[in-house]
C-alpha cells in the first residue's frame, strides 16, 4: 500500500464506529482506489448533496437495521460532506457519528501551494502525495509547485524543452496517454515557451489541455506534411479545403513526423481511430514505410489498418479492477473501430471480413466479463460520488455539470440527447457533419448510463439529475421528464420555468421550422431536446451495421446540421449525449415474468422481489442478476447473458437494457463553431 493510502486510510477503522463523517472539500475521499479499499474494509460512503434524498436512503439501508439489530448493507457508513462545516449534518448524525474526520489537500500537501495541488486529478494524488514527502525539503511558491507537478505528475519540464520537435514530442504522449493538463498548468507551460520564443503565436496552451483541438491541428499537418512529399488523395471524413491548419498568425502549422518518437505516436493514433488516413491512387516505391499508417492505397489496406486496429483494442481492454476512465476511453476507442468496420465493402471481403467480424465477438465476451466483473465489484457505484466539475462521470450529473458551465460564462446551453446512441453511431454522425465542411469543434468524452440502460430509467436521471431511486414514482415511464428537468434548473439553476424548454421525439426536417419559431420567440436560457430516430430505427433492424446505413440516410435530409446552425446562430453552447447505447443480439426467449414499462429494452426484465428473479434467472440459465447502487430497493433487475436477449429463440435484433460497453458508456460532446461564434 502507498504511503497516500496509508494516510488516508489510517482515519477510518472498522471496528471503532458504525457510523462516520468525512468533511472532504477537495473530493479527496472520492479516489476509485480509495473508495475500493473503503469498501473491501467494511465501509460504505454515501454522499449527502441532497438532504431529503439522503435522509431516505440512510433511514431504509441503516438505521431500520440498526434500530432492528440485524446487518446493515456494510458494518460501518461514511457520510461524506463537500465542504467543512459538519454542522450542516443533521443533529442525529453529528450525535451518533465519531467526530468528522477532515481531509484537505492544503493541510496533506503543506509545501505546495494548494492551488496548484486543488487542480491535479484525484487518481495522481497518490504519485504527488510520494513526491511531496521524498523530494521536497522546503516550501514552494505558486509557480515552483506548478513546475514540480509538472515533473513529478505529468513527466514534464517546459524548460528542457529546446525546440518545436520537443514539444510535439511531449503533446502527443500526454494525449495518447489520456493525460491533458489542467488549463492553469497549459496556461503555464505555454507562457515558458512563449517567452523562450518558441511556438509565439500558436494556440500552445489549447492544445496541451484539449485532445480534440490537437488532433484538428495534427490532423491536417498530416495532410500538409504528405502534401509535401507529393502524395495527393481524397481525404477520409475530412473537409476539402480544411477549416484547420492555419494558426493565428496566418502560417500552416507544420509538425515532424518524420521524427522517430513524433511517428511512433502518430502511428498509433491513426490505429485507434484518432487520426484518419488519406485515400491516395498510388504511392511511389520510395516512400518510407512508416507512412502507410497513415494513407489508404485501396481497398485491403483500408481492410488492414482496420485490422492492426482491432490487434491493437484487444490489449487495451480494461482489467476488472481499472478506473473508470479507461473503461470510457476504451468504450471511444471501440466506437471508433466499430464505425471503421462499418465502412468496409463486406460483400466481396469474404473470409476476410468473417475473420474480421469473429475477433471483434472475441473483444465483445472479454470486455463483457470484465465489465460485469467490474460492476459486480461495486466499481459501478463508485461512480454515484464523482464530482462533475470537470465533466459527468454519470449521466445524472449531466445537469449539474451544464449548471457550473452556465456559472462560468456560457449563458445559453443546449442539451441534445440521441435517445440510444452508441459510440460507434454518434462517430457516423461526427463524421458527416466534418465531411459536409461543417466548421465545428467537437471535445469529446464519455458518461456511464444507469443500469438498467433502458430509457424510463437511464434518460429520467439524465433530464432530472436524480438517481432512479429517487424517482420510482415514474420510474417506468417518462412522462415526469419535461417537468423533472423544469424543476433542476428552477431549484439548482435559479431560472424561471418560462426560461427552460423541453422538446422530445424530434428527428424530421420539417419539424425544425416550429423548434426554430418556439426558440426565438421564447428565448430560452436552458434547452433540452430529444432527438429519437436512432432509438426508432434500431428496434426495426437486424444488425449494427443495418442501423449504421440507415443513419447514414437519415444524416442525409440535412436534419442535425440545420439544427446545430440554428442553435450556434441564437448563441447556444451544444452539448449532445445519449441515455444509452445499442448492441447486436440473438434472442433465446422471452420470460414469462416480470415486464418493465419500457419493453423495448430486450436485454433486460425487472422483478419486484428476490424470489421471482431467482425463479426467471433458473429458468434462464445465462441470465446474469445484478444488484445496481441508486435504484429503488424493490426495482431487481435480471440481466440477459452475454449477447443475447428476451426475445423470440433466434431472432437477431438491435437492441439495449443490458450490461456491455456499447450500451453503458455513452459519448458526451460539446459541440461549438471552430471560428468561436459560441465561445464565452
Amino acid at each position: 500500500m502507498s504511503q497516500w493510502h496509508q494516510r488516508i486510510l489510517g482515519s477510518f477503522t472498522a471496528d471503532l464506529s458504525r457510523l462516520w463523517v468525512a468533511c472532504d472539500p477537495d473530493g479527496v475521499l472520492l479516489d476509485e482506489k480509495l473508495l475500493s479499499e473503503l469498501r473491501a474494509r467494511g465501509f460504505e460512503v454515501m454522499g449527502y448533496d441532497d438532504p431529503f434524498g439522503f435522509r431516505a436512503e440512510y433511514e431504509e439501508r441503516y438505521r431500520a437495521a440498526w434500530d432492528a439489530n440485524e446487518q446493515p448493507p456494510s458494518p460501518a457508513l461514511i457520510v461524506h460532506l463537500r465542504h467543512d462545516n459538519a454542522n450542516d449534518l443533521p443533529w442525529d448524525i453529528v450525535h451518533n457519528a465519531r467526530p468528522a474526520v477532515r481531509l484537505n489537500l492544503a493541510e496533506l500537501f503543506p509545501k505546495l501551494a494548494y492551488s496548484a495541488v486543488r487542480q491535479v486529478e484525484p487518481e495522481q494524488l497518490e504519485i504527488l502525495f510520494d513526491a511531496h514527502q521524498t523530494e521536497l525539503q522546503s516550501a514552494r511558491g505558486e509557480t515552483e509547485s506548478k513546475d514540480f507537478i509538472l515533473e513529478h505528475v505529468y513527466q514534464l519540464t517546459p524548460r528542457s524543452i529546446r525546440a518545436p520537435v520537443d514539444f510535439w514530442r511531449e503533446v502527443l504522449r500526454l494525449h495518447f496517454g489520456g493525460r491533458a493538463l489542467p488549463e492553469p498548468f497549459a496556461e503555464h507551460v505555454a507562457a515558458i515557451l512563449h517567452g523562450r520564443g518558441l511556438l509565439v503565436g500558436h494556440s500552445v496552451a489549447e492544445w496541451l489541455s484539449s485532445r480534440s483541438a490537437l488532433m484538428r491541428v495534427v490532423q491536417d499537418a498530416w495532410y500538409l506534411y504528405l502534401e509535401k512529399l507529393k502524395l495527393e488523395g481524397r481525404r477520409m471524413s475530412e473537409p476539402d479545403p480544411p477549416p484547420f491548419g492555419v494558426s493565428e498568425i496566418g502560417t500552416a502549422i507544420e509538425i515532424p513526423f518524420d521524427h522517430t518518437d513524433v511517428r511512433a505516436i502518430v502511428d498509433s493514433m491513426f490505429l485507434d481511430g484518432s487520426l484518419h488516413p488519406l485515400a491516395v491512387s498510388d504511392v511511389p516505391t520510395a516512400m518510407p514505410g512508416w507512412i502507410k499508417a497513415g494513407i489508404v492505397e485501396d481497398v485491403w489496406s483500408q481492410f488492414a489498418l482496420v485490422e492492426k486496429g482491432i490487434e491493437a483494442l484487444a490489449t487495451a481492454v480494461p482489467d476488472t479492477d481499472a478506473p473508470h476512465k479507461l473503461w470510457g476511453d476504451f468504450a471511444r476507442r471501440y466506437g471508433e473501430m466499430l464505425s471503421r468496420v462499418h465502412e468496409l465493402p463486406g460483400k466481396n471481403a469474404g473470409e476476410r471480413m468473417v475473420a474480421i467480424r469473429e475477433r471483434i465477438k472475441a473483444i465483445q465476451v472479454l470486455t463483457d466479463e470484465r465489465l460485469q466483473a467490474w460492476i459486480a465489484a461495486g466499481h459501478y457505484a463508485d461512480l454515484i460520488l464523482q464530482p462533475a466539475i470537470k465533466g459527468p462521470v454519470m449521466v445524472h450529473h449531466v445537469p449539474r455539470f451544464l449548471r457550473q458551465r452556465r456559472s462560468a460564462g456560457e449563458a445559453k446551453v443546449a442539451l441534445l440527447v440521441f435517445d440510444g446512441l452508441a459510440f460507434d453511431q454518434w462517430v457516423r454522425i461526427r463524421e458527416h457533419l466534418i465531411a459536409n465542411q461543417q466548421p465545428l469543434a467537437f471535445d469529446e468524452s464519455t458518461a456511464f448510463a444507469w443500469l438498467p440502460t433502458v430509457t424510463s430509467v437511464s434518460r429520467q436521471a439524465l433530464f432530472s439529475g436524480l438517481r432512479p431511486r429517487e424517482f420510482d414514482d415514474s420510474i417506468d415511464h417518462t412522462n415526469k421528464e419535461e417537468s423533472l428537468w423544469k424543476a433542476f434548473w428552477q431549484n439548482e439553476g435559479g431560472i424561471a420555468s418560462s426560461e427552460v424548454m423541453y422538446q422530445r421525439a424530434l428527428h424530421q426536417v420539417e419539424q425544425l421550422d416550429t423548434l426554430e419559431v418556439d426558440i426565438a420567440s421564447r428565448k430560452p436560457k436552458v434547452l433540452g431536446l430529444v432527438i429519437d430516430e436512432v432509438d426508432e430505427r434500431l428496434h426495426k433492424e437486424r444488425s449494427k451495421e443495418d442501423v449504421a446505413l440507415w443513419i447514414g440516410r437519415w444524416l442525409g435530409t440535412g436534419f442535425v446540421e440545420r439544427l446545430f446552425a440554428f442553435l450556434l446562430s441564437e448563441g447556444f453552447s451544444i452539448y449532445v449525449t445519449a441515455d444509452h447505447g445499442n448492441v447486436d443480439a440473438v434472442g433465446v426467449g422471452r420470460p414469462n415474468q416480470g415486464v418493465i414499462a419500457e419493453t423495448r429494452g430486450e436485454r433486460v426484465r425487472v422483478y419486484r422481489s428476490d424470489p421471482l428473479r431467482a425463479e426467471s434467472a433458473m429458468a434462464y440459465p445465462g441470465t446474469v442478476a445484478l444488484d445496481i447502487a441508486g435504484l429503488p430497493a424493490n426495482f431487481k433487475p435480471l440481466f440477459a447473458g452475454g449477447r443475447t436477449a428476451f426475445v423470440p429463440n433466434g431472432d437477431q435484433v438491435v437492441v439495449h437494457g443490458g450490461v456491455s460497453v456499447e450500451e453503458l458508456v455513452v459519448p458526451f460532446v460539446r459541440v461549438s463553431d471552430v471560428n468561436g461564434l459560441n465561445e464565452f
